[in-house]
């Protein structure tokens, strides 16, 4: 659905990688998480510890991740990282992470998350409210 894609680099570091140089797979979660982050500022303009405040949000909690491992990273691969918002839902959106090394790739995330809010009834609660139609079309 969404069309706008956020690109980076990352240089797989040392502290990264068990024994044999290998990137530990629980560290690919850290980088989908700092990616869709990444993406959500260049989408809407807003550093991520003023989105809650520029759209009167607690924030964008994950609620679901998954990856398919298809080539491993090492000790000082650079890996390209390109990130979207597959699909917007009315108050859920799935972003893709597709990973790269060598214009191969080589790891697919998948993350669920939800817009999320104070309950107008009871401020000490949040959950999940629909996602603004600015902000979707920001996307585009």
């Amino acid at each position: 659905m969404a069309s706008f894609i956020n690109r980076r680099q990352w240089i797989v570091e040392w502290g990264q990688c068990d024994p044999a140089g290998i990137v530990f797979n629980s560290r690919f979660f850290e980088v989908f998480d700092q990616s869709t982050w990444l993406l959500f500022e260049a989408a809407l303009g807003v550093k991520p510890h003023e989105l809650g405040t520029a759209y009167n949000i607690v924030g964008i909690p994950l609620v679901d991740a998954r990856a398919n491992f298809l080539k491993p990273a090492k000790f000082g691969d650079v890996v390209e990282i390109a990130s979207q918002v597959a699909e917007f839902r009315r108050s859920s959106f799935e972003v893709e992470h597709r990973l790269s090394i060598d214009g191969e790739l080589a790891i697919e995330g998948i993350e669920t998350r939800v817009w999320a809010a104070h309950n107008k009834t009871n401020p000490e609660k949040f959950g999940a409210v629909a996602i603004p139609a600015e902000v979707v079309a920001r996307f585009k």
